[in-house]
């Protein structure tokens, strides 16, 4: 009987993965698949999932934990990887950037992980990647992010700007008619150089004039003051980038101010399911959010994907962009570890370039040379219940990390 279960379920995963879901590779000696000392037996493989589940980045990691779990549940539950059952250490970075270096070296350097799936933020992606590029690592970091970076240790399964902050502008110019924009973002790397890469787009391609340009440290509560100069200024669309538990505050004090999406819109690029959560659909309803995912996109990959995430994490669990783009991470390394009969991540990383996923959740993606994905963008409106209603789909975009005129 239990072998019976374990069929199913291994049926099950691979029904869901499609072309991406081989069948379960032949056990390998471990001397041949693993030559350069990673965490790597006869029957088991470590992995790394390094991941902020304290602090005020939890709000939006938490799924991303969630998701690489699942992934690799049921990765286990088809035989595993080149035979071996991959067995996870994590590790929890606490909104901290330093820590999540440290957290990093462990996990390369003591523990020997063949793979991490984890960061969130850029200043933590930033804070690990000296660490992984010396010991020679491999990460998958699952957040849309302002691009204008290729590492060949790190694999990127979220949009990069080209992908979601242009595709976005140009659809808020020409569906919403914006010429004057208002541009807020939380005070790090990203969020600055998202709104950069905004600027010279608006000004350079769209014709049209920024108003206000303001950031707020993560963690930051009180936004009267910035309300209010939106106010003054009635910008066409208040364009954001606010991360993380400050969300929340964010939202919530527009809403009582009386600006109401309807009002003043708004487009944003760090909204997705795991905050609205936290923020309530009341306090959001109207506004749009860019992304390549959306819980209520209706694709059969998808609907097979939130039934097992429901299944593992309960009904009142919901998924987002970043959620979905980590569960990709796990997925994506099998296929590579597999392509390559190796775990050695210089053969990982030679063999991923071209893997397609015909049915990922999200639909089609590609893995490209520059280690982002070919994909397609999304505009969603944020209806009461804390869902979208899709309102815009862009063809397959290429990812370009270094667009030119945005350096």
């Amino acid at each position: 009987m239990l072998k019976r279960k374990r069929l199913v379920a291994a049926l099950g995963a691979s029904m869901l993965f499609g072309a991406i879901a081989a069948a379960p590779a032949a056990t390998l000696p471990t001397a041949q698949v693993n030559t350069t000392g990673l965490a790597v037996t006869d029957a088991t493989v470590k992995v790394g999932i390094l991941h902020s589940i304290t602090g005020t980045m939890a709000i939006s990691e938490t799924g991303s934990v969630e998701a690489e779990k699942l992934a690799i549940e049921q990765i286990n539950a088809m035989g595993g990887i080149l035979g071996r059952k991959i067995e996870i250490i994590q590790e929890d970075g606490g909104s901290d950037w330093p820590t999540f270096a440290e957290k990093a070296k462990k996990l390369l350097e003591k523990d020997k992980v063949a793979a991490v799936f984890g960061c969130w933020t850029s200043a933590s992606r930033k804070a690990v990647l000296p660490v992984f590029e010396k010991d020679n690592g491999l990460l998958y970091y699952p957040t849309f992010y302002e691009g204008l970076e290729e590492s060949k240790n790190v694999f990127y399964t979220g949009q990069e700007a080209t992908q979601q902050i242009l595709a976005g502008l140009d659809w808020a110019s020409k569906e919403l008619g914006a010429k004057t924009f208002y541009l807020v973002g939380s005070d790090y790397i990203w969020p600055r150089t998202s709104m950069k890469i905004a600027r010279k787009h608006i000004e350079n391609v769209l014709k049209g004039t920024v108003v206000g340009e303001e950031y707020y440290p993560l963690g930051s509560t009180q936004f009267g003051s910035l309300i209010n100069k939106i106010k003054l200024k009635k910008p066409d669309l208040v364009f954001g980038a606010v991360v993380g538990g400050s969300n929340v505050a964010w939202f919530k004090q527009l809403n009582a101010a009386g600006l109401t999406f309807k009002k003043q819109p708004m487009l944003t690029i760090s909204v997705t399911e795991d905050e609205v959560l936290g923020i309530g659909g009341e306090n959001v309803e109207g506004l749009y959010s860019s992304m390549k995912y959306f819980q209520a996109l209706d694709l059969p990959g998808n609907k097979k994907f939130i039934d097992a995430f429901k299944k593992k994490w309960g009904d009142d669990s919901v998924i987002g962009d970043v959620t979905e783009s980590a569960y990709l991470g796990p997925w994506l390394w099998l296929r590579g570890v597999e392509a390559a009969k190796s775990f050695d991540v210089d053969k990982v990383v030679a063999a991923s370039p071209g893997i397609k996923w015909e049915d990922s959740p999200h639909g089609y993606l590609e893995v490209d040379k520059n280690h982002h994905l070919w994909m397609k963008t999304r505009i969603g409106e944020w209806q009461k219940d804390g869902q979208v209603k899709i309102v815009f789909e862009s063809d397959v975009i290429k990812p370009d990390p270094f667009p030119a005129g945005y350096q």
